[in-house]
């Protein structure tokens, strides 16, 4: 089975959908434990006065929050990654994540500055959620979310409403843009 993320901060949508994209399962993930901050570069470490509420960490301080949410976002992604392997009728073989630059700067001083803090955040999650489905044994793919949608109605071809808007009707809501990205990002696999 192929599993499509659309992620954001702190939560993701998660489509697991079979050889033939016939939709296995849907639902909301969370990627972080409650009472942690989703987005610590850009909300407390950030320039920009309206996304933080006091004065900006200095990098040592911040290096140590980003450290404690990553392991958040490991703990929790990790539950829910388990969580959903478990309730699925077989083994997921791939991920599909929204594709982040490779040679994304690690250092914090330079993460917190423009025009990497209104990234670096989601990089991370990203990241996580790579290495846990590595771990799982599951290949890692990446897609390009500006055009993710169309390349799979390029594969589709004819099929490409009743796949993509279909499950609306057989599931029932919800089955919004986030669903219609995860699933194609599990079509473009092949």
């Amino acid at each position: 089975m192929r599993l499509g993320i659309s992620h954001h901060y702190g939560w993701a949508v998660a489509v697991t959908a079979s050889a033939d994209f016939s939709v296995v399962d849907r639902r909301r993930i969370e990627l972080i434990e409650p009472g942690v901050p989703t987005a610590p570069i850009h909300h407390e470490g950030g320039p920009h006065l309206l996304h933080r509420s006091a004065e900006p960490l200095d990098d040592n301080a911040l290096a140590v929050v980003v450290a404690n949410v990553r392991a958040s976002v490991v703990r929790a992604t990790s539950a829910a990654l388990d969580e959903l392997g478990t309730a699925l009728p077989g083994p997921i073989d791939t991920i599909s994540l929204r594709a982040w630059p490779v040679h994304f700067p690690e250092d914090i001083a330079v993460q917190r500055r423009v025009p990497y803090e209104s990234r670096a955040d989601s990089v991370m999650y990203c990241q996580v959620l790579a290495e846990l489905g590595r771990e799982r044994g599951w290949v890692v793919h990446t897609y390009n979310s500006k055009h993710v949608e169309e390349e799979a109605r390029s594969i589709l071809g004819e099929r490409a409403n009743e796949v993509l808007r279909g499950p609306r009707e057989t599931l029932g809501p919800p089955w919004s843009k986030d669903h219609r990205t995860a699933l194609a990002a599990t079509i473009v696999v092949t």
